[in-house]
């Protein structure tokens, strides 16, 4: 016999929330402000373009920039290991960061 469906005032095991990625402490990309360096520590490899954003530079212990942002927030421009590359807020978020300083 199939058990029933779990009633709102029964308590029903949740997944773990994801704040931290992975685990893993830190920002998401998308709160550098311009002029601002960081260190990448945690790139989501469950993402559909994580095997691109490795491609691009976005690797774990690389350090990357901020350079500027889109007249409406989106996309941002990085500097990460000598490329310029622009990322949307949704590819941002897939990278977790450590900030450094402001340069």
């Amino acid at each position: 016999m199939a058990q029933p469906l779990p009633t709102p005032q029964q308590s029903t095991p949740s997944a773990p929330e994801r704040t931290d990625v992975g685990g893993r402490e830190g920002h998401g990309l998308g709160v550098l402000a311009p002029g601002h360096r960081a260190l990448i520590t945690h790139v989501d490899p469950g993402a559909i373009s994580f095997d691109r954003l490795l491609a691009l530079g976005f690797v774990p212990g690389s350090e990357v920039r901020a350079i500027r942002r889109a007249p409406l927030g989106d996309p941002v421009e990085y500097q990460v290991r000598g490329t310029r590359v622009c990322l949307r807020k949704s590819e941002a978020s897939l990278i977790r960061i450590r900030i450094l300083d402001q340069v």
